[in-house]
């Protein structure tokens, strides 16, 4: 297989380092996958499952809303149950920060802008610092500050990045800095050129979302042209992919821009075909089952399926697993770039599920024995 040559090499913007719990968020740390719960966070065995659920598909840190005292003080045993860390989402009442600091969130997401004076500001950040906690500002084109919008007129990345800072400053008067920043937008083109005004402003860590992205086919194109933008330029240090849907497709989609990308290398990384009249198996059919039968895998490997012998073999040699469509079901199984046997269609699925979890096994022998 060839290595990664240069022009794949994305320079990623330097920023610095926060902790977000035990999860590093910047300063050259792995981009982290994010997602937020849709439970009522007072409805605590609701929540924890969803966050497990999340946690199953590899997600790095979780956001409840914590709107009221009861979202705020059910979160003491959200967090105790959990095994990612858990950021508070606060928007108007500063009380409901401290609360949410004082009951285990890892980090607040506010607006210092919408929760009052800086004598309150400096109360969060206070209440941030006793309890180990980090922020992030959240500015969104949706809900700009109102002199924002009259000085501009409309959303636009200069209000974005202006409100941004304005906020920037409020807790760096309270002499606070361990804070990440997002400027998100529903449209591709003002998150874009706002999230690169931002990058240039600050050396902050910078959160990417393309926000109210829509259902889960639209949000995921949105999100993967927008962020994918972001993140081929260098700019970003952990995303989470808005959809209406089911929080753990987010995480979903929001590891497979990153494999996409080569940032980050996580499961098990299907290239497979359209299918078309050469095929000589159900190829769609047969990658869904591969898909869904290997979901639990996290070891990252790179597993080819290609319906037939025109770009099969030149794939197979890329991937550590391949699979080329043959004549008379008679199909082919690459390993290491290499033939190896022939399969079955009715045996095709079993057979790859098998040397793909074989294989995983021994990625992650060797790696311990590395890390020994």
């Amino acid at each position: 297989m060839s290595s990664v040559r240069p022009w794949r090499d994305i320079d990623r913007r330097v920023s610095k380092q926060i902790m977000v719990g035990d999860v590093p968020v910047g300063g050259g740390a792995p981009i982290s996958v994010q997602s937020m719960t849709n439970t009522l966070t007072t409805d605590i065995d609701a929540t924890v499952a969803q966050i497990h659920a999340m946690q199953e598909a590899g997600v790095d840190i979780v956001r409840v809303s914590c709107p009221d005292p009861e979202s705020s003080a059910a979160l003491r045993s959200i967090v105790d149950q959990v095994q990612v860390p858990v950021v508070a989402d606060i928007h108007f009442h500063y009380k409901r920060a401290l609360e949410a600091a004082d009951n285990g969130a890892a980090c607040l997401r506010i607006n210092p802008g919408n929760i009052g004076n800086q004598d309150r500001v400096n109360e969060v950040v206070r209440a941030a610092k006793a309890n180990g906690c980090s922020m992030r500002i959240g500015v969104n084109g949706g809900s700009l500050e109102k002199h924002l919008l009259e000085k501009y007129g409309e959303p636009c990345p200069e209000a974005l990045v202006e409100s941004a800072m304005d906020n920037v400053r409020m807790l760096e008067a309270a002499n606070f800095d361990q804070f990440k920043i997002s400027v998100k937008a529903s449209d591709v083109f003002l998150a874009v050129a706002a999230y690169s005004g931002l990058a240039d402003a600050c050396d902050y860590p910078l959160h990417l979302g393309i926000t109210e992205a829509g259902p889960q086919r639209l949000g995921t194109v949105k999100s993967s042209i927008g962020l994918g933008m972001l993140l081929w330029s260098g700019i970003g240090d952990t995303l989470r992919v808005s959809l209406s849907a089911d929080p753990v497709e987010e995480v979903r989609v929001g590891f497979d821009i990153l494999k996409s990308l080569q940032l980050r290398q996580k499961g098990v990384t299907v290239i497979s075909c359209p299918s078309c009249a050469r095929q000589q198996f159900p190829v769609i059919d047969i990658v869904e089952q591969l898909e869904q039968r290997v979901q639990h895998i996290k070891t990252s490997m790179s597993v080819s399926v290609i319906g037939c012998v025109v770009n099969g073999p030149g794939e197979a040699r890329e991937t550590q697993i391949g699979l080329t469509g043959g004549g008379n079901g008679n199909h082919l199984i690459y390993i290491g770039g290499q033939p190896d046997h022939k399969v079955s269609t009715e045996a095709m699925v079993d057979r790859m599920v098998e040397l793909i979890e074989d294989q995983a096994r021994e990625l992650d022998r060797q790696q311990h024995n590395q890390a020994d």
